[in-house]
């Protein structure tokens, strides 16, 4: 999986919350209160997308928290689309993803990432190809995450599910 955009640029949502926060509560402590929550979900995120990249399983099980508000639209279709809710079983839905896919077809790239407090909403494009069918699929991607003490607690992705399933069909 490649990474194209750099994800080190601020983003519009973390300054204007901190701004907000600043002239609201008119001191400068709370905006950079703000500011540091929101530089800890980037280095998390970050952490997060080294990891997929590397495919570190490893690393991927420590980022996630022990439990995970996990969403990923039902896909009966898809082998690697299933409920998760625990940090392993979380983790391993890479794994799965590359048994089921062939690895080196795999592309992922970011063109946003916004930060705001403990969210972070990165958006791009993925595509890849079905091991059994050979089958492409490709489409846009949002993925929402939640960071609370270093952990994500939140991993919401939504992509084009049907580019996907009619992939998975024989």
């Amino acid at each position: 999986m490649s990474v194209k955009s750099s994800v080190t640029k601020a983003s519009s949502a973390t300054i204007a919350s901190s701004a907000t926060i600043a002239s609201s509560a008119g001191t400068a402590s709370v905006a950079g209160t703000a500011s540091s929550v929101a530089e800890a979900t980037r280095a998390a995120v970050q952490e997060f997308i080294a990891a997929r990249v590397a495919g570190d399983t490893g690393r991927l099980v420590a980022l996630f928290a022990d439990e995970v508000d996990w969403m990923l639209a039902e896909n009966p279709g898809v082998p690697w689309i299933r409920p998760r809710s625990t940090a392993a079983e979380c983790a391993a839905q890479f794994q799965e993803l590359m048994e089921y896919t062939v690895p080196e077809d795999a592309r992922a790239s970011v063109d946003t990432f916004l930060v705001d407090g403990t969210d972070a909403v990165l958006m791009g494009h993925l595509s890849g190809t079905v091991r059994a069918t050979g089958k492409s699929f490709e489409g846009p991607f949002a993925l929402r995450l939640t960071v609370e003490d270093g952990r994500i607690t939140r991993h919401h992705l939504y992509e084009n599910s049907l580019s996907i399933a009619e992939a998975c069909a024989p």
